[in-house]
């Protein structure tokens, strides 16, 4: 009887064993594979399927801040236009009727009594241009236009590293969902096979209670891995601007390390990389430029003489009275040149002071920005290196606790173990797992933040139907 009970368990413990054994290094996959799904398209359980390529390309077709974005390059366009336009006559079409009853004076300065009218029918051609103000606000427009367009850019690249790192967070909440559904499964058929042995008088009931335990612990686990997959989706969908009530999950959760930029490169080329390829640093450049073009415009700008001109062509009619008559043609020229003394002028210093004060003001802002640059890179690259490290020590973690769980059923195969070795096992295994799962999704964090420090995301993010230009590393 006894020697039967121990073949069974024998038996039993080595199916669990194998169980555990053949999840070894392979990451776990979706429990069912789910078809592609367009992007308009949503799956009658309220579930979206999603992979990379098709985040980035979201991200960059309806991210929130990227139209944002877009509409503020297209106001820096309009205005620059605006400014343009002050250097043109604008035309003003009319018609003016004029009426005088009693008295009124004379030329020579008498009064006297007038009963007259006229009115004049034509267009006038008119310009008032401040030469100086118009040259400098067009020039330090087109730098306004300059700053937009890298503003755009470097908002492109934060969405498409936002959409790549909520990606990679949504991936990494799934994967850990299966490693604890596994390890779930295993402890709750090792509680069975521990009843079973209990109620044939074969085992203690204490070490029963010790796995009920174990596996009460892995179902509050696996109900905290769901609450992270399903936050990590609803953020993935915000910066994807799609419903948060769809659920998007990963089409594929296998986890492999990628290469978008080489940890191994020299920090200081990574940096000057950095320095000219940054849309920020470009950005502020043009601001600079945009701010001397401003100071350049109150201080010189004055010295340039105010056109004024207008041509009037038209008719002209009325007379005594209600007169109608005497209409015939009419012209009017006005020409002249002016400089402003005071306000907005000449000798105005404030304005003067406050532009220079503008100037400064960008030119810190731009060192600002790139020592700002220079420490993402560095932070970047430290974390890369770093995590890469990580795989490699948590990789080598994970074989050891597989082992380690092996060895220990093993033993307890041939009654030397305890249930409390294996429990521990058990723990260190599942623990290892989402340790090496979670270094892989940070270190493919950390090559896109790195790739966005260098400036090479732009390229990066760039994919076609199926692949992303990334690729995978080992």
């Amino acid at each position: 009887m006894n020697f039967r009970l121990l073949n069974l368990r024998m038996i039993s413990l080595r199916v669990v064993s194998w169980c555990a054994f053949s999840f070894l290094i392979h990451l776990p996959a979706a429990s069912q594979a789910q078809a592609p799904v367009s992007p308009g398209s949503v799956t009658t359980n309220n579930v979206y399927p999603i992979d990379l390529p098709t985040a980035l390309r979201l991200a960059n077709a309806q991210n929130l801040d990227i139209q944002i974005a877009r509409e503020r390059l297209k106001e820096a366009k309009a205005n620059r236009e605006s400014a343009v336009e002050l250097f043109f006559p604008w035309v003003a079409p009319g018609a003016v009727y004029r009426r005088h009853e009693n008295r009124i004076q004379d030329v020579v300065g008498n009064i006297i009594d007038a009963d007259k009218q006229s009115y004049t029918v034509g267009g006038a051609l008119a310009a008032q241009m401040d030469l100086g103000d118009a040259v400098y606000k067009s020039l330090a427009a087109k730098q306004l236009v300059n700053a937009a367009d890298h503003a755009l850019e470097s908002q492109r690249q934060d969405s498409t590293l936002g959409a790549a790192q909520g990606y990679y967070d949504l991936a990494k909440a799934k994967a850990i969902v299966e490693v604890v559904k596994e390890a779930l499964s295993i402890s709750q058929d090792y509680q069975k096979q521990l009843h079973d042995a209990v109620d044939a008088g074969i085992a203690f009931k204490g070490d029963e209670l010790r796995v009920q335990t174990q596996t009460e612990r892995y179902q509050i686990a696996l109900r905290q891995a769901l609450e992270q997959q399903r936050v990590a989706a609803a953020r993935l969908a915000q910066v994807l601007h799609l419903n948060s009530a769809v659920e998007l999950v990963p089409q594929n959760t296998d986890l492999v390390p990628l290469t978008l930029v080489e940890t191994n490169a020299p920090l200081d080329s990574l940096v000057q990389q950095a320095l000219r390829s940054r849309p920020e640093l470009k950005q502020s450049q043009a601001l600079v430029i945009a701010a001397r073009d401003a100071k350049n415009g109150a201080v010189y700008g004055p010295l340039i003489p105010s056109l004024g001109a207008q041509a009037f062509g038209g008719g002209l009619g009325g007379g005594k009275n209600g007169s109608p008559g005497n209409f015939g043609e009419s012209e009017d020229y006005f020409v002249g040149l002016g400089w402003r003394i005071g306000p907005g002028g000449l000798f105005d210093f404030s304005r003067v002071r406050a532009s220079k004060a503008r100037l400064e003001t960008a030119r810190l802002s731009g060192a600002k920005v790139q020592d700002e640059i220079a420490r993402q890179v560095v932070e970047s690259h430290a974390r890369a290196q770093s995590l890469l490290d990580q795989i490699a020590t948590t990789k080598q973690n994970l074989a050891t606790a597989s082992e380690t769980l092996r060895l220990t059923r093993e033993r307890k195969q041939f009654g030397v173990g305890a249930v409390l070795e294996d429990i521990q096992a058990q723990q260190e295994l599942t623990r290892g797992r989402a340790d090496y799962l979670n270094a892989i999704a940070e270190f493919n964090k950390a090559q896109y933040g790195l790739a966005k420090a260098v400036g090479e995301l732009s390229e990066t993010g760039k994919t076609d139907n199926n692949t992303s230009t990334s690729k995978p590393r080992g």
